[in-house]
């Protein structure tokens, strides 16, 4: 069935681009034209979401998609991931992802086409699978981005790079992408390009944020060690939960009392897990972490001020062993290079109107964007609106927020979110790929 679904889409598509005009119509025109078509495809993708690592089905979709407009497609780039590329003369090389992953969450949004799908995780265990994070948004708008960039090449000049990227989720798709030679066996982008969806907007408008726009963030486990024994006898155990909860309290001293003032530093420690009875003390307990920080000098001393804690903490409860520390995932800062980020601001609070368009904060969030950054392209990432107007005035009045990014609630108001996704790419590229092809910035 799922086969099925796939070549149905190509069957349309492909009756779709054949009826496109061939004189360039106005941008919004452009959009709107397009609309039911990539709004078909959002609700497809929305209602069958795959986990990271397993976007088999929705990389086949997005291939049909592109390859139906001409682009070069090459699947299973780092798995199941999909580069596109449309060459149009000599010029810069921009690529613009959309990520392919969902979230194990379950969909409790209401919307008729609401995901009902469950799955086995890495870990063998069933789990619902939801699109929490709006890269179904993502996905419909690059293909969008795609049909009008290929009905207007003589309004832009060299080669589009396009990328469906897996598991974002992990922070492990970009780096896989990468060792797969994303960069040898494609051409390497002059710049790279990304948006992703919040509820701190109204759909309709975007953000950006020059420099540093998420964060450093850094997954720590930590094992502690004890002896255990009954509880009624502690005397006779070294007890791990007891160094544990002051493991945790002296963890967040690192931040309140060793980080200056005005450097954004967190420490959560998400999960503690020990013991399988009340009247016994345990031989370990795990604690899990998640450290956020923008630049590499707090980002080093988090990481070794945890270590220290861990071990003072059990050596002075005259713990057997010293614990273990490891850090088991990380993604670097995601910096927007100041002056792309200026010159495509002007151009997007022109296109959309300044009412429309906002610099928004840097966020303690993270996402693995950052690598193709860390690989050596000066990169674009900026925050598209999906809040209902409605809701958005209604959260402000009762200071309840809106249901955030990997919500079970979350809910893109779609129509003006779809539709700015595509307008604000298409502008952006235009102005990167103009006739001239310069790099310049």
């Amino acid at each position: 069935m799922k086969t099925l679904r796939v070549v149905a889409i190509a069957v349309v598509l492909a009756a779709s681009c054949a009826a496109q005009p061939a004189v360039s119509a106005p941008l919004s025109a452009e959009v709107n034209s397009l609309y039911p078509k990539i709004h078909a495809l959002y609700v497809d993708l929305h209602e069958h979401p795959e986990l990271s690592g397993h976007e088999v089905m929705t990389a086949a979709t997005i291939a049909v998609q592109l390859r139906a407009l001409g682009y070069e497609v090459t699947e299973k780039v780092g798995k199941t991931g999909v580069v596109a590329i449309l060459r149009n003369g000599a010029g810069p090389t921009v690529m613009l992802r959309a990520e392919l992953d969902a979230l194990p969450v379950e969909e409790k949004t209401g919307l008729p086409y609401a995901s009902k799908v469950t799955t086995e995780n890495d870990a063998g265990v069933t789990v619902p699978v939801m699109h929490a994070c709006g890269h179904d948004i993502h996905m419909a708008a690059l293909v969008g981005t795609a049909e009008i960039m290929a009905n207007t090449k003589d309004q832009w000049r060299g080669t589009l790079m396009l990328i469906g990227q897996p598991a974002e989720e992990t922070v492990g798709g970009a780096s896989g992408m990468l060792a797969d030679g994303l960069f040898t066996r494609f051409p390497k982008p002059d710049y790279a390009v990304a948006l992703h969806t919040t509820n701190n907007l109204l759909a309709g408008k975007v953000g950006i944020s020059p420099e540093y726009a998420l964060s450093n963030a850094d997954t720590v486990n930590v094992t502690i060690y004890g002896r255990g024994g009954h509880g009624a006898r502690p005397e006779t155990t070294v007890d791990p939960i007891v160094m544990a909860a002051k493991t945790i309290l002296s963890l967040q001293t690192i931040v309140s009392r060793e980080t200056k003032p005005g450097d954004p530093a967190v420490i959560t420690v998400g999960y503690i897990r020990g013991g399988t009875k009340n009247n016994i003390i345990p031989d370990e307990v795990h604690l899990g972490l998640t450290v956020r920080s923008f630049t590499p000098e707090v980002r080093k001393h988090l990481l070794a001020a945890i270590q220290r804690v861990a071990k003072a903490e059990a050596e002075a409860a005259n713990a057997p062993k010293p614990p273990l520390v490891q850090v088991t995932e990380s993604t670097d800062a995601l910096y927007n290079d100041p002056k792309l980020a200026d010159r495509l601001g002007r151009v997007l609070s022109q296109a959309l109107g300044t009412g429309n368009f906002e610099k928004s904060p840097p966020e303690m969030a993270s996402e693995d964007f950052s690598a193709y950054v860390e690989a050596g392209v000066p990169s674009f990432y900026f925050r598209l609106g999906v809040a209902d107007p409605a809701k958005f005035k209604e959260s402000e009045a009762s200071g309840v927020p809106l249901p955030s990014n990997h919500s079970p609630f979350f809910s893109p108001d779609v129509e003006p979110s779809l539709k700015t996704a595509v307008e604000a790419e298409v502008v952006v590229l235009r102005d990167l790929m103009g006739k001239g092809g310069s790099t310049s910035n």
